[in-house]
Order: structure tokens, then C-alpha cells, then sequence
């Protein structure tokens, strides 16, 4: 029996090792110990510092005087090495993680092998010594390429010490489309992202210029435009901003939560904002006399940030403008709140991400609100006559939803995938996104078999895209849902597939992107039938864009 569990405990060792769940451990030097850890995260065009693979030399000798002079890296598992840059190790000491404006620099190179060398000098203190190396890439690297490196060995005192390394982990290039402070701009979320007629890919989000909070701010709707399937992006363009409007300074007129869609008939692009126009306090009055000094703060999905009827001091604005050039200009807003909101609801809004455009030509808008007693829900908007006029749906479930994102079923029906406010704190089996389907354009809605248990989420908005492509002559489909894959934290950003219109996603299809914590939103679209994009909230930028390959979720 003793030997039996002995043979799990070394099985297990060996399985952990082998998938990364332990760090490589090797030991050469009396009183010296060295271990590794690699993370999935995107690496980025764009972006100086990227984090690759941490090394810690653990320092267990209190007496003993350790000195390092240089560590060795293999680059086995990079696509291509002239996608390598710069090369850049940085001495973190006790901090596990990599903020290299905090860090020392150990040393550079720019000379890449099947091997390279970094050298320095660096003292080491007793117990962890943590190591990054960084990368930073060439501006030609090519998006569908992947990075690696692993640490071979570590001079301490003139001794070599190996380093067995048992990562597995190839991290995907990508591009930081919209960093902190890109552009004057405090902080970009909130994405959205769509495939025009012509082939070009519109990216939106806020532009919060001031701060990273949310609603009431100084908020506009930022636009990216890449006319080569996202290899480079033009510069930032403005598609909704309310200045100064009615005598209040900017940071009194924000506007949020983007919803783009494209009219897959006519080209047109659609471009849906939420406007606040000043502050209605938690007691439901609009503040009168706000100025540039003023402080007051509150947003419409707080306390009575956003009221019943239709007036700008009442309610939130739901406003939508239009593009007939591809992205390159926006008209002026037409606000849609008093043709679309029942006047008793707080609230009714855009949901973030994008529309669709059904098979008949129907143009739909996911959206959200709060009812007549503030309670959140969520619904669709849409246009049976190519934009010129807009209805509201009732709402798609009893359970307070808000954040959502509609997808064509086969049977032409709608599926809505929701944010649901009781996952917060679920960590049961029954954390799971709410989905409802509706065949009448919303008027009445069925909970799907899968709501709530087959998609957990951390309570966040999630994109859900539906990919069309030919296979062997025959026009095919799959669905595309990305979120935090996780019941408690915005954290492991994962892609996931269904081949049946949304009743499975098999794991064995999961990709993930980004395992560390981020701000969580995102949006797919199909760039042509063998490629897809996606946008979203990293770790390692405000705004992340990927391209994968259907093949590899196939």
C-alpha cells in the first residue's frame, strides 16, 4: 500500500511537471535553488515590456555569498525569431511579478539563437531572488506567431547551475491596440469590435480621458480602424462625443458602453452610447449648478443614478450615431430615448460589444436596463427597416441581467446571453450565464437548456459571435463565446466553441488567452471564413487584439 502511494505521489509529480502546474526545480550549489514560471498572457506589438518567464534563485544559505553573473535562455518554442526585438532582464527581488518601473534592469540583448545570453552582476539576499525576462518585439511580427523562452542555466559565483525546465507554455503574439495613456487618455475599456462590408475591422471603446471610472465622466467613444485585418491600426477616431453640451463641462457629459453593428445589407455602421448629462444623486434629483470644480459622482446603474422618463435631467440617454464611409466619419447623434424606453423604466441602454443583422435584414441592437422598480434586465433593440426606426423587445429574463449579446440561432430564432447578478459570489454548480431564446423579435423568450451551467463567469459582460464559413461546398456555422472563465475573478480569458448552435462548448476546444487578472470585457468578430479577432481587457494593456485561426478552435 505504502509503494502504491508512493507510485501516485511521483505520477502526480511527474503529470503536474509536465502541464505546468509546479515549477522546474533544479539544484547544483549547496545553499542555491532555482525555479521557473511562465504564464499565458499575450505578448504585444507595441508594448516595450512584455513579461516571458520568471526565474527565482531562492538563496538558502545565510552565510554564503552568492553573486550572478549571467543566465542562459533557449528559444525553442518561438515561430520566428525575427520576431524578437530586445531581449531585457530585470531583478524584481522580492516581488514575484514583473513592474519594471520598480524593477532593475540585470541586462539586455538584441542577438537571438537557439540559445542567447544575458549578462550582469547582481548581489543576492537570502531567499527569493526573482528574475523576469521581458521581451519586446519587432513591428513586423506576425500576429499568428507565437514566443517562448526557458532558462537553461544560471552562473552564481562562477558555477553553472542547470535548470531543467519543464515549460510548456508558447504565448500568442497580439497587438496593444490602446495602452494607459495612449493619446492623453487616462483609460480605455468597454471593447467592441465588428467586420465591415468592405473588409475592414472597427474597433470601439471609451475613451475615459480623466480616470478609469466609470460613468459620470469625461467619457467619449473611441474608434480604431484597420484596413488590413488588424496587422496595423489607423489613429484613434472619436465617433460620439457630447462636449459641452448644454453649458456643462465635458466631464458632465460622458459617454459609454459602445454597441456597433454593421447593416450587412446596406453597409451602413451603427454606433450605440449611453449619454449622461450631469448627476442625478442617490435620491433621484438632478443636481443643478455642477461646474468644473464640482465633485459629485454617480452613475446610472447606482443607487438613482438614472430615473423613470425620458427627459436629459430624468434619464440616461440612449443615443446612436451612423457611418456610410466605412468607419472613416459619424454623424450626429440621434437619441433614441423617448422612442425606445417605456417611460417608467430607470434606465435603458446599449449593451457593449456588437449587433447583428439577422438572415431577413432585421438590425439588432443587444440592450439593457432597469425596470420601474430599478431592478436590471435585459432585451434587445432593433430595426425592421434598415435603421430608420427602432423598437424595444420586453425583457428576456426574471433574473436580473444586464451586460448581454445576441447570436442567430439555424432555426433563425435569437439567442441572448446574459450577465446574471446572482453568479456574484456563486461558486455552486449553478454559477452560470443566463440564456434565453426568443421567435418573435422578443415578445416572448425561453430559458435555454444551458442557462445557468454551462458558461461560469465572475459576473462581467462576455461576447458571444457566431463565425459562418464553407466547408467541402457546404455553408457551416460555429459559435464563439469569450469571458473570464472563472466563478471569482476577472481572470483566464478564455475562447470557447459550440458546433451545436450553443447547447455544448467542449473543453477540449477551449483556448486560453490571458490567465492573469484583468479588467475582463471583450468582442469577437470574423475577420474572412479561416480567421477571427478579438478584443479585450488584458493584463497586459488596457485593449488587447488576437487573431486565431478557426482551424485551431476547430
Amino acid at each position: 500500500m505504502k509503494n502504491s502511494l508512493l507510485s501516485l505521489l511521483l505520477l502526480f509529480t511527474i503529470i503536474g511537471l509536465s502541464a505546468g502546474f509546479f515549477p522546474a526545480f533544479a539544484q547544483k550549489t549547496a545553499g542555491v535553488m532555482l525555479s521557473e514560471k511562465q504564464f499565458v498572457t499575450p505578448v504585444l506589438k507595441g508594448k516595450a515590456d512584455n513579461p516571458i518567464v520568471r526565474v527565482n534563485v531562492i538563496v538558502e544559505d545565510p552565510t554564503a555569498q552568492k553573486q550572478i553573473g549571467h543566465f542562459v535562455f533557449e528559444t525553442a518554442g518561438t515561430s520566428q525569431l525575427k520576431a524578437l526585438k530586445t531581449a531585457k532582464l530585470y531583478y524584481c527581488g522580492k516581488d514575484s511579478m514583473l513592474m519594471p518601473a520598480k524593477a532593475t534592469l540585470f541586462g539586455t540583448t538584441t542577438k537571438f539563437g537557439k540559445q542567447f545570453t544575458i549578462e550582469g552582476n547582481q548581489s543576492l539576499t537570502l531567499g527569493n531572488n526573482y528574475y523576469w525576462l521581458s521581451y519586446e518585439l519587432n513591428p513586423e511580427a506576425d500576429l499568428m506567431g507565437v514566443v517562448d523562452a526557458a532558462c537553461v542555466n544560471v552562473m552564481v559565483n562562477k558555477d553553472e547551475i542547470p535548470l531543467r525546465s519543464q515549460n510548456t507554455i508558447k504565448q500568442r503574439i497580439g497587438i496593444a491596440l490602446r495602452q494607459h495613456n495612449d493619446d492623453n487618455v487616462h483609460t480605455f475599456r468597454i471593447p467592441g469590435l465588428v467586420t465591415t462590408n468592405q473588409g475592414t475591422l472597427l474597433a470601439v471603446y471609451d475613451a475615459r480621458r480623466e480616470s478609469n471610472r466609470d460613468l459620470q465622466g469625461d467619457i467619449d467613444i473611441g474608434v480604431s480602424r484597420s484596413t488590413d485585418a488588424g496587422k496595423t491600426w489607423e489613429p484613434m477616431r472619436i465617433g460620439m462625443d457630447m462636449g459641452k453640451w448644454g453649458g456643462l463641462p465635458e466631464k458632465f457629459n460622458g459617454v459609454s458602453d459602445a454597441c456597433i453593428l454593421v447593416d450587412k445589407n446596406s453597409g451602413t455602421i451603427y454606433l450605440a452610447g449611453l449619454w449622461m448629462y450631469g448627476v442625478i444623486n442617490s435620491d433621484g434629483k438632478w443636481l443643478e449648478g455642477l461646474n468644473e470644480n464640482s465633485k459629485e459622482w454617480n452613475h446610472q446603474w447606482r443607487t438613482k443614478g438614472s430615473q423613470p422618463g425620458f427627459d436629459v435631467k430624468q434619464t440616461s440617454q440612449f443615443l446612436i450615431v451612423k457611418s456610410t464611409d466605412d468607419g472613416k466619419t459619424w454623424s450626429e447623434p440621434i437619441n433614441l430615448t423617448k422612442t425606445c424606453k417605456k417611460e417608467e423604466w430607470w434606465l435603458l441602454a446599449p449593451a457593449p460589444g456588437h449587433g447583428i443583422t439577422l438572415a431577413d435584414g432585421t438590425l439588432v441592437f443587444p440592450t439593457q436596463g432597469r425596470d420601474q422598480e430599478g431592478r436590471p434586465f435585459s432585451n434587445i433593440t432593433y430595426s425592421q427597416d434598415g435603421g430608420k426606426t427602432w423598437k424595444t423587445s420586453n425583457k428576456a429574463s426574471a433574473e436580473s441581467t444586464n451586460e448581454n449579446m445576441a447570436v442567430q440561432l439555424t432555426d433563425g430564432s435569437i439567442m441572448l446571453n446574459m450577465r446574471a447578478g446572482k453568479n456574484r459570489g456563486d461558486l455552486s454548480a449553478n454559477n452560470g450565464r443566463e440564456v434565453a431564446v426568443t421567435r418573435d423579435l422578443g415578445v416572448n423568450w425561453a430559458i435555454h437548456s444551458t442557462s445557468s451551467k454551462a458558461l461560469p463567469e465572475p459576473t462581467c459582460m462576455a461576447s458571444i459571435h457566431r463565425h459562418d464559413f464553407t466547408k467541402n461546398g457546404k455553408k457551416q456555422s460555429v459559435f464563439l463565446f469569450a469571458n473570464p472563465n472563472s466563478k471569482t475573478d476577472r481572470d483566464h480569458i478564455t475562447l470557447k466553441v459550440s458546433k451545436d448552435d450553443g447547447n455544448t462548448w467542449p473543453e477540449a476546444q477551449w483556448i486560453l488567452l490571458d490567465e492573469l487578472k484583468g479588467r475582463g470585457y471583450s468582442c469577437i468578430t470574423s475577420i474572412d471564413e479561416k480567421t477571427v479577432g478579438i478584443v479585450y481587457e488584458s493584463s497586459q494593456a488596457d485593449l488587447v487584439f488576437q487573431q486565431i485561426l478557426v482551424s485551431e478552435l476547430l
